[in-house]
């Protein structure tokens, strides 16, 4: 074994959570990522918010009510869990556990709550964040998303909270000027410790 196949084993991960303020991209970039990587597991949020238009029950997320959600963190259901926009969302463990077993490289797509939460629990997990090239184009986004103003002015207040978090404690920050450039600079990330 030579040293840098040593120093990659050293380093190996293949937990990565992709955290980005509302209206970044992120969902178009996890679609991007799953075309690179044949051995990925993507995880679908648990919430208590109803389905947007077009999203799916078990395709974009598990759709469940309060009650059974709250049943679900006492039952220690969930790796991370957290209440954001006044609905709950959480990531089974179970689903991490089990890939991360078959040696998948298994991606979660959450808030930054649940990051840090997923950080104390996988240290070796490799937190990605993404950023808008500015808050105008955030807001642009969100307009064309169909939110009202009130959920726009709550959603761009929230996010430099987020920023905050994203450059003090992520390994890796990207601003998602171009959908292209962003997919390459993290399936990079994840080919050099998952690789």
């Amino acid at each position: 074994m030579t040293s840098r196949q040593r120093e990659k084993q050293l380093h190996k991960a293949n937990l990565f959570v992709i955290s980005a303020p509302s209206g970044t991209g992120k969902t178009t970039l996890v679609n991007k990522l799953k075309n690179q990587f044949e051995h990925l597991a993507v995880s679908i949020s648990y919430t208590t918010r109803n389905p947007r238009k077009g999203e799916k029950h078990g395709i974009d997320y598990f759709f469940i009510a309060e009650e059974e959600f709250k049943q679900k963190i006492s039952g220690g259901f969930f790796a991370e869990w957290a209440q954001v926009y006044d609905h709950y969302y959480g990531t089974s463990k179970h689903f991490i556990d089990e890939n991360l077993a078959e040696n998948k490289i298994v991606l979660l797509t959450i808030d930054t709550q649940g990051a840090l939460q997923i950080k104390k629990k996988y240290p070796q997990a490799i937190l990605i964040g993404i950023l808008p090239p500015s808050m105008e184009e955030q807001k642009k986004r969100l307009e064309k998303r169909g939110e009202t103003m009130e959920n726009i002015k709550r959603r761009l207040a929230e996010s430099s909270k987020e920023r905050k978090i994203l450059m003090e404690q992520y390994q890796y920050r990207f601003i998602n000027r171009n959908l292209e450039n962003t997919a390459k600079k993290i399936a990079a990330v994840i080919k050099r410790f998952a690789g």
